[in-house]
């Protein structure tokens, strides 16, 4: 027989989780996604598996410092090149545009992930709630890739539920220029 609990007797109540989703877009002969940050729902064990369970080429991770230690994301970096997946940390705070300044430039970022999704790969684009920093980044690929800014926003927006940013970062993602990587075969 069992007794319920005293009056003493301290009872967790679980914590209510939101996993995240992966919206996904067919983008210069690959497919590019947006999320939330793996963590930033409650349940970094289960985002993490299933990101890396869709298999991505790459993943570029925009959450600040303070966004990855809160949702306990701190070593997403290195958990996914475990997994394969090759990571980039291009920290952009919320409502901004992303700012040259240490790490890697925005144009080598794009050139790899151009790279990739030519080549038929995955890139998933992640921010801590998956909305206006992904968007302006997914927005700026679309373009680089070739994709007219007009219709590209708009099949942008049909996929992408929390917006696609402010003026700032609209501009910065329609400043992009057609830029497909080229691959060249080296003679012998």
């Amino acid at each position: 027989m069992t007794t319920p609990p005293s009056s003493s007797q301290h009872t967790e109540t679980p914590r209510e989780t939101v996993p995240i989703v992966i919206q996904a877009l067919p983008v210069g002969g690959g497919i590019l996604a947006l999320s939330t940050l793996p963590g930033a729902g409650g349940d970094y064990a289960g985002d993490l598996e299933h990101l890396s369970s869709w298999m991505p080429a790459m993943v570029i991770t925009l959450a600040t410092a303070e966004e990855m230690a809160e949702a306990r994301a701190e070593k997403l970096g290195a958990q996914m090149q475990d997994r394969g997946t090759r990571w980039v940390h291009f920290k952009i705070a919320t409502d901004e545009v992303p700012q040259e300044a240490g790490g890697e430039s925005w144009d080598q970022i794009s050139d790899r992930a151009r790279r990739a999704l030519k080549g038929g790969g995955r890139v998933v684009v992640l921010c801590g709630d998956g909305g206006a920093r992904s968007a302006m980044v997914a927005l700026r690929l679309m373009i680089e890739t070739g994709a007219a800014p007009g219709d590209t926003k708009d099949r942008l927006a049909s996929a992408q539920e929390a917006g696609i940013g402010n003026a700032t970062q609209i501009n910065w993602a329609k400043g992009a220029q057609p830029n497909m990587p080229l691959f060249m075969r080296h003679s012998e």
